[in-house]
C-alpha cells in the first residue's frame, strides 16, 4: 500500500514522455524558435560506416524536437519571471518589462571588455581598411550600433553600469588615427525618444532611419528619412521575447516610414537577414555595405539612397568587391558588442607597402604560415604570424628590400596578404619606440 503513490507517480512521467513522444509522431518533431540551432536528425551511418554515437545523437534529436516543447518552455520562463529569474541565459529580464541581450551584460558592467591593446588593435585594422578604400578611389566609413544598455541602461535590472564602454573607447581612437566614422551613439542619445525595441535587441524602424541620415551625411549626402512621418504598426516580434518565450505572442509596436522608399531588390532571395543583398534604386553612386543584423531594418534607406548597393553579412570583409563594383562608398556597419570581430577576422585586401624600419634590435626567430585556400587579391597569398611576447602596435613583414604591414589579431596573431613572391625574410614588431626583428624561420603550408 505505501508504494502505491510512487508507482502512481510513476505512471503519471511515464504517461506524459509517451503522450510528448507521440505527439513527435503525429504532429511531426518541433521547430526552432528565434535563432536556436536545434540538433539534426540522426544517421544510422556516417561515411558507410556504422555510427557509434547514434543513440546520444537521437538522445539530442528527440530533446530539441519533441511535441509541446516550446509551449512547456513558454510555460517555465513565465512561472521564473513572476519571480524575477530568467530562464534563458542569454536574456536579461529588466524593468518596466524590457529584456537585454545577456551577452552585453560584460561591456555593461565593465567586467568583460576589450582590453587598450585589443582596441589599438581593432583601430588600427579599420585605419588599414580605409586607407586601402582611399586609394581605390572610394569613401569609407564606420559606425558601431550601442548595444541597447549602452543607450538605453535606465531599465536594466541593479547592476553597476561602466562609466565607460567599448564603443566610448573605441571612437577616441579612430579619431586619432584619422578613420572616417559616425558616431551613432551620440546621435541616438542626442533624441528625446527611445528608438530602440523593449523586447528586442536591435533598434526600430525609425531608429534605423536616423542612423540612415547619419551615415549620409557622413558620406557627404543628405537624406531626412528620421523626419519623415512615421506611422505605429503593431507587428514587430522580439528576438530576445522569442528567446525567452518561444511559443508566446508579443505584439510590439514599429514605427514605418511613410515615405516611399525608391528600391528594388535584385535576385530572388528577398529576406532582409540574407547573406548578400543586391539593390538598385534611385539614388545616386555605388554603395559596398558590410552589416549585421542591425542592417535589417537599415539597408532599405541606404538601398534608396543609392542607385546600386550590395549589403553583404561577411565577417571577413571582402574589400577587393569595393573595385570589382567600382563603389563610391564603403560603410561597415558593425554593432558594439561584437567589435572584437574586428581582430578576428582577415579583411580581403593587399597589405601596404611600408618602408623599411631605420633601427631594429634583433630578437630571435619565427615561423609564418601559408594559407592557399580562400579568396585572395591577385598575385598575393595569406600570412600568419604570432608574436612571441605581449602585444604589438604595429607589425611588419619584409623581404626582398620590401616591407608590409599586417593586421593585428587577438591572442598575439597577425596577418597579412602579400605578393607571392614576398618571400618574407623578416618581421619587424613595433612597441611603443620600440622596434625589433625576428629572423623567419620558415614558412610551414596550413593544414
Amino acid at each position: 500500500m505505501k508504494k502505491r503513490p510512487e508507482i502512481a507517480f510513476a505512471l503519471v512521467c511515464l504517461l506524459l514522455c509517451a503522450s510528448l513522444s507521440m505527439g513527435m509522431l503525429i504532429f511531426g518533431p518541433g521547430k526552432a524558435a528565434a535563432n536556436e540551432r536545434l540538433a539534426s536528425k540522426p544517421q544510422l551511418s556516417v561515411k558507410g560506416k556504422r555510427n557509434p554515437d547514434y543513440l546520444s545523437d537521437l538522445a539530442k534529436y528527440v530533446g530539441d524536437r519533441f511535441f509541446l516543447r516550446q509551449e512547456l518552455i513558454t510555460a517555465r520562463s513565465k512561472a521564473a519571471a513572476l519571480l524575477g529569474s530568467s530562464t534563458v541565459e542569454d536574456v536579461i529580464l529588466g524593468k518596466r518589462g524590457w529584456l537585454y541581450y545577456g551577452p552585453t551584460l560584460g561591456d555593461y558592467c565593465g567586467t568583460d571588455r576589450l582590453s587598450e591593446d585589443e582596441l589599438s588593435a581593432a583601430a588600427r585594422n579599420l585605419y588599414l581598411m580605409g586607407e586601402y578604400c582611399e586609394r581605390i578611389g572610394a569613401r569609407f566609413l564606420f559606425v558601431s550600433a550601442p548595444n541597447k544598455n549602452t543607450l538605453y541602461g535606465e531599465n536594466m535590472p541593479a547592476y553597476r553600469a561602466a562609466e565607460e564602454h567599448d564603443i566610448h573607447r573605441l571612437f577616441p581612437l579612430l579619431a586619432e588615427l584619422g578613420v572616417p566614422c559616425a558616431d551613432l551613439y551620440a546621435a541616438f542619445e542626442a533624441r528625446g525618444e527611445t528608438l530602440y525595441f523593449a523586447h528586442d535587441s536591435h533598434w526600430n524602424s525609425k531608429g534605423a532611419a536616423l542612423a540612415a541620415d547619419v551615415i549620409n551625411a557622413a558620406f557627404g549626402r543628405e537624406s531626412a528619412y528620421f523626419t519623415a512621418p512615421f506611422e505605429e504598426r503593431t507587428a514587430h516580434a522580439g528576438d530576445l521575447y522569442e528567446m525567452l518565450y518561444p511559443a508566446g505572442s508579443d505584439p510590439e509596436t514599429d514605427p514605418v516610414c511613410g515615405l516611399a522608399l525608391d528600391y528594388v531588390r535584385q535576385g530572388s532571395d528577398t529576406r532582409p537577414d540574407s547573406i548578400t543583398i543586391n539593390t538598385t534604386g534611385g539614388g545616386k553612386g555605388t554603395l559596398l555595405a558590410f552589416r549585421d543584423s542591425f542592417g535589417n531594418s537599415l539597408y532599405p534607406y541606404l538601398a534608396d539612397s543609392f542607385a546600386s548597393a550590395r549589403f553583404s553579412r561577411m565577417t571577413a570583409y571582402d574589400l577587393l568587391l569595393a573595385e570589382e563594383l567600382d563603389a563610391d562608398c564603403v560603410l561597415v556597419e558593425l554593432v558594439e558588442r561584437n567589435l572584437v570581430y574586428l581582430i578576428q577576422n582577415i579583411p580581403v585586401m593587399p597589405a601596404p607597402e611600408r618602408p623599411l624600419p631605420d633601427r631594429a634590435a634583433h630578437a630571435g626567430s619565427l615561423t609564418l604560415s601559408l594559407d592557399a585556400g580562400g579568396r585572395a587579391p591577385a598575385g598575393c597569398v595569406l600570412l600568419r604570424g604570432a608574436l612571441q611576447e605581449g602585444e604589438a602596435q604595429r607589425v611588419y613583414l619584409a623581404g626582398g628590400g620590401k616591407c608590409w604591414e599586417a593586421f593585428l589579431l587577438e591572442d598575439g596573431i597577425f596577418a597579412a596578404y602579400v605578393p607571392a613572391d614576398a618571400a618574407p625574410e623578416t618581421v619587424y614588431i613595433q612597441r611603443e619606440q620600440t622596434v625589433t626583428a625576428w629572423t623567419v624561420e620558415a614558412v610551414t603550408a596550413e593544414e
